[in-house]
């Protein structure tokens, strides 16, 4: 794969969600990132769309995820794109906060900052941009 921009889709299931970060992955390897930066990638990416699946196109398999993948030449952009209604993610709440650290779910954007260098969401939230720098 020697792309500098791929485009492709999923079905909202959640078993359409690892051949799609295994794609987001051979691309990034051959963009020339490493193993560490793969790492982050794989987890990022699968973070963003078990959230556009679940959350964003609430399983519904008549609607799909739009994933993008640019080499920038600095680094790689990903774009998520769900069909959902949205999100305001200044409402989400902060899972580091005590009363929420026994939640079951809610971490997932916080993995997405850890695990990439920027991440801005687009679109009312029916879209997240991430960016991983060399």
């Amino acid at each position: 794969m020697d792309e500098k921009e791929t485009t492709f889709s999923i079905s909202s299931k959640i078993e359409a969600i690892d051949e799609a970060v295994q794609k987001a992955t051979a691309f990034a390897t051959s963009a020339g990132f490493g193993d560490d930066a793969l790492f982050g990638i794989d987890m990022a990416v699968r973070e963003a769309l078990a959230n556009a699946v679940k959350h964003g196109n609430k399983l519904d398999e008549a609607k799909s995820v739009e994933i993008g993948l640019i080499d920038t030449g600095s680094g790689m952009e990903i774009v998520i794109r769900d069909h959902g209604e949205g999100f305001d993610v200044s409402l989400v709440p902060d899972p580091t906060n005590p009363e929420n650290l026994l939640k079951a779910s809610g971490r997932g954007i916080l993995f997405m900052h850890n695990f990439v260098d920027k991440v801005e969401w687009a679109e009312g939230g029916t879209v997240v941009k991430m960016t991983k720098n060399r």
